[in-house]
Order: C-alpha cells, then sequence, then structure tokens
C-alpha cells in the first residue's frame, strides 16, 4: 500500500495529463480519419444545384450504360473512346436529372399514377408503348394486355413494365414543361409590322471613309490598365471556363531504316508461298497486318498506292514490295469480273432465326408469299409498310443504294450485283428471309478482287530506347519553363501548343489518349516541367504554360484580341477629332484626304454592305430619320474605320412585304425549333454547377 501511496503523491500530475492527453488524442483521430473527418477524402464527383454526386453512385450508372453499350459491340468490347463517351453521357443525364426535376419543383409540374395508366392502357397509349406493341404494322392491343396480365407472376415482366411506367413518367414531365415554355413564345404584332416597315426600302449613300489600317500601329500606345479596363467593360466577350495551356515536346519512335528492313525481310520470306498458294484468303488472315477482303471494287473507283500497276496485274499475278503509310505490301490479284459500281435496290424482311422473328418454316412461307404478291404487281411499298422487320429501311420504302464496299452480308450483296435490273427473289441471310428486287444497276465495268500480304513497320526496341533516352536528357535538363524554351531553341526542336485542355479532356490533339498529361496540368504549378510521359511510340515532356480558371480570361490570355480593339478604338477617337463635326462630305474628305464614294443596296435588316463589308453601324445610320437626305451623319466608329455618310435616296424593296400573321407564325416556329436543342444549355448555364470528376478519373 506504501508503493501505491507514494505513486501518488508523486506522479498524480503526470497520469492526469497523460490520460488528458489520450482522450484529446482519441478524439483528434476520429476528427481527422473517422467516417464524418475532417481531412477524409471526398467521394463527390460533382455538385449541381446544391446537390451533389456521389462517385460510387456514378460509377454504377457507368457500369449499367456500359453493360448496354457492351451488348451494341460484335465482340463486346468497348474501347477507351467508347467509356469516355459514356462518362460524359451519363454525367450530363445526372445535370439534366437534376437541373430539370428543380425546374418542375418550382412550376409545381408532376405525372400522377393516373396519367401513366392512361399514357399505357388509354384509349390513345402512348407512341412508346404503340412502338413496343405493333405487330404487322398494327397496334396489338391484346398482346399489351396480355403482357400487363403477366407481370404479376413474373418477375421480369414486372421490372420492364416498372422501367417503362417510370421512362413515361420522365418523359411527360419534360412535354408538361416545354410545352408551357413554348406557349410564352409570342411575337407581337407591332413589332412584325416594324420589321416589315424596317425591311420595305432599301438605301443609296454616299460616304467617306477612313480605314484605321491608315495609321500605323506603332505610334498607338496602350497600358496594361487601359486593356484591362477594356476586359471589365466587355467581360461577356471574355467569359472563360476552367482550363489549362500546355507546351510540350513529343519524342516519337519513329521506325530506322533497320526496322523498315527487318520488315521486308519478313515479307520477302513469305513471298513464295503467296505466289504459289491456293487458300489465298487463309494464308492473307494468318501471316498478313491487313486482313482477307473478301469482294470486289470497281477498277475506276479504286483508290490505292500504286494503283495502275495493281488494276491491271493478269489473275495471280503478284505486285511489289511497296510502301503504303507504315505497311510494306505485296498485292495480289485474286480474280476480277464485270459488274456495277453501285446498285439500288429494295427488299422486305422477314425476320427469322437467332435475331428474333418468325420461325423458319413461318418466316419462308410468309416471304413467298409476298414475293408472289410483288410479281403480280402488288404496290411494294404498301407491302414493306405492312410487313418488313427491317426498321432501317421503313422510311425508304424498303429501298438501299450500296456499293461493292458497303457493309451488307454477303447473299444480300451477292443478288444485288450479280443479278439482272428488274429481278425479283428470295434471298435468306442470318436475319431471315429478303425478298429483294433489283431497281438500278449504275456504271457496269471491270471490278477486281485484291489481297494484301502487308507487314507493319514497327519501331525496334533499340529506336524505343533511343526516343525514350532524348526524351529523358530533354527532361532532366529542362526544371524550369525558362530552361524547356532555352533546350527547345539550342535542339531545334518542334514545339506543340495544347491550348484549352479542360479538367474531364482524355485526348491532346497530336498526342491522343493522354489522361495522364492532362492530370498532371491539373496538379501541376504554373510553369512546372513534367516528368517523361509514355503515350503508344511517342516520349512526351510538358511545361504548365497558364492556368485558366472559371470566369474572366486574364489579360495575359487575350492581349493580341484585346490590344487591337482597344487600338482600334483610340485610332477612331483620332480620326474623329480630325474629323469634327463635317458640315457636308466634301469637308469630311477634304480633312482626311480621302475620297467621297458611293453604296447602294444598303438595308436596315442587314448589316452587310457590299462595298464595305460587316458594318451594322454604317447600315444603321442610313436610315436615322434625324438626318433623313438632307444632313450629313457625324462620324461613326465601325468596324473597319469611321465613316460620314449622307443618305441620298430611298427606293421600295424588293421583297414583297410577307402576311403579318404568317411572318408571327414563321417567327415563333423559329424559336420553338431552336428551344428543342438550346432550352437545356441555357438553364445550364443559369444552374451552379461543380464538376470534380477530374480528381478520380
Amino acid at each position: 500500500m506504501s508503493v501505491i501511496q507514494k505513486i501518488r503523491d508523486k506522479y498524480a500530475v503526470v497520469i492526469v495529463v497523460v490520460i488528458c492527453l489520450a482522450i484529446v488524442s482519441f478524439l483528434l483521430q476520429d476528427a481527422f480519419f473517422g467516417k464524418s473527418s475532417l481531412a477524409r477524402r471526398s467521394t463527390s464527383v460533382g455538385k449541381v444545384n446544391g446537390e451533389e454526386l456521389d462517385i460510387t453512385d456514378y460509377q454504377r450508372r457507368i457500369q449499367d450504360a456500359e453493360a448496354g453499350a457492351r451488348q451494341q459491340m460484335p465482340n463486346g468490347n468497348i474501347d477507351e473512346q467508347t467509356r469516355q463517351y459514356i462518362r460524359e453521357q451519363v454525367w450530363n443525364q445526372f445535370l439534366s436529372e437534376q437541373i430539370l426535376q428543380g425546374q418542375y419543383k418550382k412550376l409545381g409540374i408532376a405525372v400522377t399514377e393516373a396519367e401513366i395508366v392512361d399514357q399505357i392502357r388509354g384509349k390513345n397509349p402512348n407512341p412508346i408503348v404503340v412502338q413496343q406493341f405493333t405487330r404487322d404494322g398494327q397496334f396489338d392491343r391484346a398482346a399489351l394486355q396480355q403482357t400487363i396480365a403477366q407481370a404479376s407472376s413474373n418477375p421480369q415482366i414486372r421490372q420492364a413494365l416498372e422501367q417503362l411506367e417510370s421512362y413515361i413518367g420522365k418523359t411527360q414531365e419534360q412535354v408538361k414543361y416545354t410545352t408551357l415554355i413554348k406557349q410564352g413564345i409570342y411575337y407581337p404584332k407591332w413589332l412584325a409590322k416594324q420589321q416589315q416597315e424596317d425591311n420595305s426600302k432599301t438605301a443609296t449613300i454616299s460616304y467617306v471613309s477612313v480605314p484605321y489600317a491608315s495609321i500605323a500601329d506603332s505610334t498607338i500606345k496602350v497600358t496594361d490598365a487601359e486593356l484591362n479596363r477594356f476586359i471589365a467593360d466587355h467581360k461577356q466577350l471574355f467569359k472563360v471556363e476552367e482550363s489549362r495551356k500546355v507546351e510540350y515536346i513529343s519524342f516519337d519512335a519513329v521506325p530506322s531504316a533497320q526496322d523498315s528492313a527487318a520488315a521486308i525481310q519478313q515479307i520477302l520470306a513469305l513471298k513464295s508461298e503467296l505466289d504459289t498458294t491456293h487458300d489465298v484468303a487463309g494464308f492473307i488472315n494468318r501471316n498478313s497486318d491487313i486482313k482477307f477482303y473478301d469482294g470486289y471494287f470497281s477498277k475506276n473507283a479504286a483508290q490505292m498506292p500504286q494503283k495502275d500497276s495493281i488494276v491491271n496485274m493478269p489473275v495471280g499475278g503478284v505486285f511489289g514490295p511497296y510502301y503504303d503509310n507504315n505497311l510494306i505490301v505485296f498485292a495480289k490479284m485474286v480474280d476480277r469480273k464485270t459488274m456495277p459500281d453501285s446498285v439500288k435496290v429494295r427488299h422486305i424482311l422477314v425476320a427469322s432465326g437467332a435475331q428474333g422473328g418468325l420461325p423458319d418454316s413461318a418466316a419462308k412461307k410468309r416471304a413467298d408469299s409476298i414475293e408472289v404478291a410483288v410479281r403480280n404487281g402488288a404496290d411494294f411499298k404498301a407491302l414493306v409498310e405492312k410487313y418488313t422487320d427491317d426498321a432501317g429501311s421503313k422510311a425508304t420504302g424498303g429501298e438501299y443504294e450500296i456499293t461493292p464496299s458497303s457493309s451488307f452480308v454477303p447473299e444480300f450483296k451477292d443478288f444485288a450485283f450479280e443479278g439482272s435490273k428488274g429481278q425479283i427473289k428470295t434471298v435468306k441471310t442470318q436475319f431471315g428471309y429478303h425478298v429483294m428486287e433489283i431497281m438500278e444497276q449504275k456504271n457496269i465495268g471491270p471490278a477486281v478482287k485484291v489481297a494484301y500480304l502487308g507487314k507493319s513497320v514497327e519501331a525496334s526496341k533499340e529506336t524505343n530506347n533511343n526516343a525514350y533516352g532524348a526524351a529523358s536528357d530533354f527532361a532532366s535538363k529542362s526544371r524550369t519553363a525558362a530552361a524547356f524554351e532555352k533546350n527547345i531553341q539550342q535542339g531545334k526542336l518542334n514545339k506543340k501548343i495544347a491550348d484549352n485542355v479542360r479538367p474531364m479532356d482524355f485526348v491532346i490533339p497530336g498526342i491522343g489518349q493522354s489522361r495522364d498529361l492532362v492530370r498532371w496540368a491539373y496538379d501541376a504549378k504554373k510553369g512546372d516541367v513534367s516528368n517523361v510521359f509514355t503515350f503508344d511510340d511517342k516520349y512526351v515532356v510538358a511545361v504548365l504554360t497558364s492556368v485558366r480558371a472559371e470566369g474572366t480570361a486574364p489579360l495575359d490570355d487575350v492581349r493580341p484580341q484585346v490590344e487591337a480593339e482597344v487600338k482600334k478604338h483610340k485610332k477612331a477617337e483620332q480620326i474623329m477629332a480630325k474629323l469634327q463635326t463635317p458640315a457636308s462630305l466634301d469637308a469630311a474628305a477634304k480633312a482626311t484626304n480621302q475620297p467621297v464614294l458611293k453604296a447602294e443596296g444598303v438595308s436596315f435588316g442587314t448589316p452587310f454592305i457590299a462595298s464595305l463589308g460587316f458594318e451594322p453601324r454604317v447600315a444603321g445610320a442610313a436610315f436615322n430619320k434625324a438626318w433623313g437626305t438632307a444632313k450629313v451623319s457625324a462620324p461613326i466608329e465601325g468596324t473597319g474605320g469611321v465613316y460620314v455618310i449622307k443618305t441620298d435616296s430611298y427606293e421600295p424593296s424588293a421583297q414583297p412585304a410577307q402576311d403579318i400573321a404568317a411572318q408571327q407564325a414563321t417567327y415563333e416556329q423559329g424559336i420553338k425549333s431552336m428551344l428543342d436543342q438550346q432550352l437545356f444549355e441555357v438553364l445550364k448555364k443559369k444552374s451552379s454547377v461543380k464538376d470534380s470528376r477530374g480528381k478520380f478519373f
């Protein structure tokens, strides 16, 4: 006990301090590293009007969209470009949801359950429902009712109907909203009358023009304060989104002479087999970087290197080797025949097989019946409308215009090119039975089938190492922006510029897929120089030369444009001071040593004047009632110079006046048409949108 008492007496204060520190440490750990900690990295990829999109939800949406895209791809794979497109599509869908839902809420727009039921089961179903349940050109209400009845016992059907209801609900909300907006569009009758009056006559004017080019730019001095004032007064002209400007040097691994020689040796070793093989297609597909195309092309329409030498070869002849971009190629003539270079056909597809449709026997029977009807003079377009399962050609009466290189199944193309004009035949393909008629065959002449044995000339490992070594050496000597520029000059290298690089860009022109470089540009500071980036056969070193925040462009980014405008305005002030208030055109001409000229057909509604170019102020001044035809105008600061004008006469316009009601309707319809494309962009600009996806991708 005495030991314990000693500890209490001697170390009580120390123990209390340690306990307090432990408690504080625990609290700080929770604050900075816990679930709702201060230092926890945000998982928001963006925010729209206060609503956040979490990375987990964003990725789930992307995965769903990618799964749908894979179903549309022949091999089930999607490339990086498609993946990038999907990311943007998903993000824009989220924007649309949040922005439009906010508008619906403000306006009290809603779609009730009763409305959705009526859109599906009502007397006039939604067009989406009609499209889904159309059989043989007719809406099949019985099939719809049967599907609804099956939903209670079939989860898949129930889920599909729920998705349909959700889609119809969203569509109807949008229809109500756009209808409200469009109903608010009005072009007043008084304005239509005023516009007609403004355009009812043209003017003939005499004028004195003093071009800005008559004063040398070197004589006009401007200060940064004046330039910044111009930007502040014209902010809308210099509004910019967040972006970066990058300058870079690319060291490309270009194949060397040794690499070309290696490729030539490879292809020469295959030449003897190319000469003698009977299985040309198999040989080419096994050995060539150019896959075998089992089709013909017109001799006249052929476009290839060494065209004349290739198309005139006998069957079995071989030409080469020759260069075609980065390939070394042998060409072998496989066959030649006489055929048209384009064919116009029409068809009716009765679908069957793996693609869906009727059982094979039923499809064949229906196609045979349609063929008999066509041969007996039935209206082909009416039969297309009623029977075809090819939605892509239904609107054109089943018609296609095809060439030998068109992407159609072989059986379809073979009949089109080997049959004769007017011939009717039922052709079976993987899609079903096509009742086909050849309507027209153009430019019948020689056509050839050519096989190409090609080998890519690729950079060797040594060539790649040399390019990477050069890039690394440049990067090590260029750790500052000044050194970067100095080494470019000394090495006489070709610097490239990537301007307006956006946070979610995946491609930089001149480089290609370069997401790593874009991410670096947003993490770096102005003047930073990158390490070596590897992009396929390119090794890139970059310097960040400009950081643009969203808002108004800084002077350094727009200096040439602003200087030109400010200097032009100062020149106008000088010219107008010299002109003062001229009593006549002759006085203006004498004061500026410029001739008096004429312009005819000047229109108030058209700012372009034939002899002057784009000069809206001059066009407007020609119809100034205060000056009329009696007075000389005050000096006018125009686009290309300063003008003094006098209107000599007005003539009636050659264009007849449009009916007022028709003019109103045309104008309103034009605005409504623009609304469909531009409404969302306008709403987006007026919304608070923060895109943070660049931190995650």
